[in-house]
Parts: C-alpha cells; structure tokens; sequence
C-alpha cells in the first residue's frame, strides 16, 4: 500500500482495492453476529426474542445513525472517521467475547452497528473521490469487498467460532485491527485531497438539474426499489436453507452449499452492476436488475432442485447488481450530498433487510417456509415504478445537452467534497 499519497491519477485503485479489503474485513465482523446465535442460545439461556433483540439492535443502529452521519460528514469531512468505525466495530466484537450477559451482548451488538454507521457513509465518498469519474465501477468495487465479507463471516464462524466457543470470537479483533491500520493510510491520502481542494479557488456550487418534487419522486422509487431487493434477499439469505430442507428434504450441509452458491452469485451481480452502468446508463440497470428478475422469482417456487438452484444463481446475480447503480443515481440526482446518500441507502439496506427477515419468519411460522417464496416471488413486480425515474445519465438523457455541460465535474476524482462540488460551466 506504499505510495497512497500523491498523485490521484496513479493511487485511484490502490486507494479503490484498499477501501474494499477494508469493507471485506469490516462487513466479516458484522456477519458474526447471526453465526454465532446456537452459541448464546445456550450459553445464555436466550429465547429467540432475545436473539431478535440482538439482530434489532445491530440493524437499527446501523440503519438509523447513517444518514444523519453522512449529512454531517458532507458539510465536515472527518477522513480519520474511518478508522474510529472500525473501532467501535473492533470494540464490540471484543465485548460479544467477554460478555457476561445479556446486557452486554446488547451493548456489543449496539457498538458493532455504530461501527457500521461510522464507517460506510464516508468510505463510499472516498470510493467516489478514488473513481477518476467512473463512479458506477467505484461503487461496485467497494460494495463487492463487503458482500464477500457477509459471505466469509458464516463459514469462518463454522470453522473457528462453533467448535471454540464464544471467546473466539476476540481472535476476529487481528481482521479488525489491521483494517484499522490500512484505513489510517487511506484516511491521510483523502486528508491531502481535502487539502487540495480548499486550495483551489472556491466555486459556486450549482444548484440540482432537476426540480425539487422531481427529485422527491425519484427518492420515494429509489427507497421502493431498495425495499424490493432487500425484501426478496432477506428471503433467500435467512431462509434458503430451510425451505430447501423442507421442500428437497436436503441436509444442512448441501441447503448450506447451495446458499453458498447464491452468495457467489449475488457477490457477481454486485461488482458488475456500477461498470455496466457506467456504460449503458444507471436507469437501464435498473430496469433489468428488478423487473428483471420477476420472471425468474415467479418460477422459483414451482420448480425441481436443479433449476431452483439455476434459478437462484440467476436472481442473485441480476438482483445484487441494482445496488450500486441505485446509490450513485441517487447521488446524481443529488450533487454534493454523497454521505447522505450513501448513509441512508445503506441504512436503508440494513434496515429492510432486518425488518425483512422479521417479518418473513413470522410468516413463515403461521404459514410455512414454501409460502414465504410464492408471497415474495412478486416482489420484484415493484421495479415498474422505474418507469417514474427521469433518464439523467447514458445516450437520452432528458435535460438539455448545455445543462448536462454545465454540471460535468472539472475534476471527477475531487467534486463531490463536503457539498462543494466543482462544476465547469461551459
């Protein structure tokens, strides 16, 4: 990681594969916390309210602190904020270790969801300050580091934290503290770009392209396409093993492999969302990452073992690859307010994810786990609201092309700064 400071053109994606190892390493942490609940059940005696007070815990604090971190970060830049939410999250792995009782596996939870808050509004600016203007591809290659790591933390906890017991988890602290050192260098290469842009004459920033209601309405999709997703997702990623079980009478082992090979799949469709985007435009993405998928969700219920795991490999893939191209439209649609936008997105996954998962096992408790996914199959019938979303990006974009001139950044790698984008107007 030698050379993070200097110049941007030649440290992007170094400073790019750095934030994503970090989010790896950041999201693993955050994994533990489901993975290791057979281990407090019965060291602690907890019911499974108790374990949902847990997961409550965790997601709203995530989901609640981001948005109001990433507005404030937007005004004040803070770049060593990255290491201190590794801290929190370094601080509540160590006391799920040692905690003695309830309380403090709250408190652990709590701290552990503050990390996440700290952490994500202003990594995916530094991801959008390292992008050199391609910020579709930026956002994928950060978003791709934490969707592995969500991946890793079940099989590391199978392999290290089961048969251990609950004090192993404090060996995870080494992933934490490293991240910690890794983000203190990226956090001096952004200090230098935050310097260098207060040295340089200050530029009116330019008002939205696009009128308040129009931006309003396209908010209230973007929040109705992420609830879509994450709904779905939280279906898969919280009960695919068990309806596999119930439907194919599979073993935990195969059901796992199986939901490994969705992971896989959802970690693709994740890195080559942004990319794609860039390209073609972020609204064609996602047009075909939600509606998309419909008739692939619509079948899965219906279908033999083969092509239920076909099938789930193909919705992960085009499903997990909206996500990036959600957060930088809504970013576009919004110039200057990347920490905001990236907090309450990303808070908004954390939280309907959550909620989802909530919600679809008490379905599933008074209905059974095959009815949960010919509920949820309809889900994705929720991407016609795309339809609603203006086209300000690719080939028909639909502001005037002296308007588009006047928004293009001068320095892609440096305009999107504390809300004081440098546009040229031309």
């Amino acid at each position: 990681m030698g050379g993070m400071t200097g110049n941007p053109e030649k440290t992007a994606f170094r400073i790019l594969l750095a934030i994503s190892f970090c989010h790896l390493l950041n999201d693993l942490v955050q994994s533990l916390i489901p993975s290791i609940y057979p281990i407090l059940k019965s060291s602690f005696g907890l019911s499974f309210a108790q374990l949902g007070a847990l997961t409550l815990t965790y997601q709203l604090t995530a989901s609640l602190c981001q948005p109001f971190i990433g507005l404030y970060s937007d005004r004040r830049p803070k770049p060593y904020s990255l290491p201190i939410g590794v801290g929190f999250t370094l601080g509540g792995l160590l006391l799920l270790a040692i905690a003695p009782d309830f309380a403090m596996l709250i408190a652990g939870a709590a701290l552990i969801g503050l990390g996440s808050a700290v952490f994500h509004p202003e990594s995916s600016r530094v991801a959008r300050l390292a992008s050199g203007g391609r910020h579709g591809l930026a956002q994928s290659t950060f978003q791709v580091g934490g969707t592995f790591g969500a991946a890793l933390g079940p099989l590391l906890a199978a392999i290290i934290v089961l048969p251990h017991g609950q004090r192993s988890l404090s060996w995870f602290s080494v992933t934490a503290l490293f991240a910690t050192i890794l983000l203190l260098r990226v956090a001096n290469w952004y200090k230098q770009h935050l310097a260098e842009v207060s040295s340089k004459p200050k530029r009116q920033p330019l008002a939205p392209v696009l009128p308040k209601k129009t931006i309003g309405i396209s908010i209230a999709v973007l929040i109705a396409l992420v609830f879509s997703k994450y709904f779905y997702l939280a279906s898969l990623t919280s009960y695919y093993t068990f309806y596999l079980m119930s439907k194919f009478h599979l073993s935990i082992r195969d059901a796992q492999l199986y939901l490994f090979l969705f992971l896989a799949a959802a970690a693709v469709g994740t890195f080559v969302g942004g990319p794609i985007g860039d390209r073609i435009g972020r609204k064609y993405v996602i047009w075909i990452s939600i509606l998309g998928v419909l008739p692939f969700t619509l079948a899965l219920p219906h279908v033999g073992l083969f092509w239920t795991s076909v099938l789930s490999i193909i919705i992960g893939l085009v499903l997990s690859s909206a996500f990036s191209a959600i957060v930088v439209y809504a970013q576009e649609l919004m110039p200057g307010k990347v920490g905001m936008i990236s907090g309450l997105f990303f808070g908004l996954a954390f939280g309907m994810a959550g909620i989802g998962a909530g919600v679809l096992g008490d379905l599933a408790d008074h209905t059974g786990i095959e009815f949960v996914y010919s509920v949820c199959a309809y889900l994705p019938a929720i991407g016609l609201l795309t339809a609603l979303l203006p086209n300000i990006d690719g080939p028909r974009a639909r502001f005037p092309r002296a308007m588009a001139e006047v928004v293009t950044p001068s320095s892609p790698e440096l305009s999107e700064v504390g809300g004081n984008p440098g546009y040229r107007a031309k």
